[in-house]
Formats: C-alpha cells, structure tokens, sequence
C-alpha cells in the first residue's frame, strides 16, 4: 500500500500497513454478512454494479445509505485467481484489483447515477494505481453487466473527458465483468467500524484534497434549510404547501413543465442542485420530468403510501422539503422519470448560474 518515493504519507499510514497488511489476511467470512442478509431479503428487482477506484474503503462509503442501494461489498474484481485473500492483492501477487460490488433497485436509482457518483470518489486520471497506492491492484476500471450499463458507461466518461474538468484525460477502462470475490469482513463497512483510521488515511493519501479541487461541495453547511417560520415569509403559499406540507401542483399548470432553457433547477428551500436541462424530457404528464438527477446524494427516496398507492418520494436532502415522485417508467438509459413540482424548485438559466455560484455546474448544461 505505500509508495517507497513518499516521505510524509509512510509516516502517517505504515502502523495502520501493517495491521491491514498482516492481520488476519487469510481469514474468510464464516458467518453470512450484512449485506448478503440484505441482499437475500429484498423483494424488489436488483442489478449490480462493480467499480474500482483503488482503496475500495473510499470507494464504499460514498454508496452507503443511498435510497435504492440495497448493498455495498468491497471486494477483489477481474482477476483469474480464485478466492484471492487481502494479502495476495494487495501486495500485488494477484491479478485482481481492489473493488466494490453495489447491489441496487434499479426501480429507485438508475446505474447512470451510480456512475456519475463513482467519478467523483477517486482520481479517474491516474495511471498504474491510485494515490499513494501504486500497482495494478490499485487500478481503476469500471465493469460492465450488460451492454445497456456499457454503453451508459462509455457515453459518461466521453461526455466528463470532454468537460475540462481535468488536465489529463480519463484513464479508468471500461471492460467486461468477470468476477468479484467479496474481501474479509473487517473491510465491509471499514468507515464505520474505524473513523478515525479511515479518515486519516483518506486525508493522509491526498484523496480527500484532490475530489475539493475538482468536485462542487454538496452539504448541509452549504445549503442549510432555513427555520419554517421563515420559509413561510419566503416562500409562496403553493411553494410552501407543496415542499413543506407534501402538496402537488396542478399538472400543465405549473412554471416549468414547457421550459426549454438551458440550466439547472435547484431546491426552492436550501439551493441545492438538483436538476440539468440536460436530462429533462417532455413526458406528457404535465409535470417538469427528468431522467436522473445531477447527484443522487442531494435527494432522498422514502416509499409514499399515500393517496391510496404505493410510490418513491422524491425529497431535497438538504431542504428535507417534498419535490415530487419517481416512477420507473421513463425512457432510456435510467428508464426513471423524475416527476417534480415545479413550485418546489428554482430554475437557474444557463447565462446566469457562474454569477449565482452554480458555474461547476455548467459542463453538466452544455
């Protein structure tokens, strides 16, 4: 795991090498984790999505607690050796490489939106490792199921190596899946069970720094809800019945069900980013609809038992105020539509997001 050129990083990291490197390397699950339960007890329909991005700690903990993720596994993925050990891989005696296997209800969240996230939890430029962390088994790759997951793939990475956002172009391949052997269990869930560890080798590697430099924040301390009693100054009655009282809008009698614009629509409540022109298409229900949204880390998805259905809510994280609904019945490649209140959003044109503080966004306009 450390690279022999480094000096500060082998400083802050070589006790935590050598207890994740010596300890207990051989010892496999014996009883059925957490997430296999999870993964056996759920009704629902579910896909798998298998990425690498080096230390798959880091890649693991940005998918948990996702509504429509079911599971996150951190594994070994590609290589021709069976049952390979944490030992094995990562000293590079193997030709697997550090992974995590995401099971998801493709009817909540769309393997598109996984993708956009996964960008964001590593260096996508970096070739022959990640980081500190140097050698194959450290490689990124993203692993297709089926060729509707490569072809979202490939179009995703074309559309961001054309987006400037990085000096380089994008190194991670794109190839076939082949297999993924999930890794011993004190690396499932490594974040919660170690923080302190966790987070001082996130910082200590240089991965922390380098997604501020090339990520928009997106968190509660930048777009913070403000008290009820001031939203009701604020807002318009629809926007406050709708957002803070779980209303809808009358369909085809709304502000942006026929915008054409380009930009983005954020949260009426706190500002966040929600939506790109870019993914919105004209359903012919009446509502503003979309695809998928810009980061599915903004939104939250409860099950909706109300008005005599069961439907998935659709729900500002940060606003923690009502927008809409998604229905699995959309168009292609997320098959998802968006169905959201256009009282419960501002839309942001184009020329105008750089002065309102959205300009990280405009790649995602254009």
């Amino acid at each position: 795991m450390l690279h022999p050129n480094k000096l500060f990083y082998p400083i802050l990291v070589s006790l935590l090498g050598l207890v994740f490197a010596c300890g207990n390397t051989s010892v496999k699950n014996e009883e059925q984790s957490t997430e296999s339960k999870a993964i056996a007890d759920y009704k629902g329909p579910k896909e798998l999505a298998t990425f690498a991005g080096g230390c798959f700690w880091c890649v693991e903990a940005p998918f948990e607690g996702l509504d429509g993720v079911i599971a996150v596994i951190s594994g070994y993925a590609g290589g021709k050796e069976k049952n390979p050990t944490y030992g094995e891989v990562s000293s590079g005696k193997t030709s697997h490489r550090e992974a995590v296997q995401i099971t998801f209800d493709p009817e909540v969240i769309s393997y598109s939106e996984l993708v956009d996230i996964f960008w964001q939890t590593y260096d996508p430029t970096d070739v022959g490792g990640s980081f500190y962390d140097r050698g194959s088994q450290y490689e990124s790759a993203i692993w297709y199921h089926d060729n509707e997951q490569k072809k979202v793939a490939e179009e995703s990475k074309k559309r961001l190596d054309k987006s400037g956002k990085f000096d380089k172009p994008i190194a991670t391949p794109i190839l076939k899946y082949s297999n993924f052997y999930p890794a011993e269990d004190y690396h499932q869930d490594y974040y919660k069970k170690n923080p302190t560890d966790y987070y001082a080798y996130r910082n200590g590697s240089g991965r922390d720094k380098f997604i501020q430099e090339h990520w928009p924040e997106l968190s509660e301390e930048k777009y913070p809800a403000p008290p009820k009693s001031e939203l009701k100054n604020k807002l318009t009655k629809l926007q406050y019945e709708v957002t803070q009282e779980d209303a809808t809008e009358l369909s085809f009698q709304n502000e942006y069900n026929g915008n054409k614009e380009d930009g983005i629509y954020v949260d009426i409540v706190s500002g966040a980013p929600l939506f790109s022109s870019k993914d919105k298409y004209e359903s012919g229900s009446g509502w503003p609809s979309f695809t998928k949204p810009i980061d599915a880390r903004a939104l939250e998805k409860p099950v909706d038992k109300s008005a005599g259905m069961t439907r998935v809510e659709v729900r500002s994280k940060f606003g923690d105020s009502h927008v809409g609904h998604v229905f699995y019945d959309g168009p292609e490649p997320t098959q998802l539509r968006y169905c959201m209140n256009s009282a419960a959003m501002k839309f942001i044109p184009k020329e105008e997001m750089e002065a309102a503080g959205y300009g990280e966004y405009l790649w995602l306009v254009d």
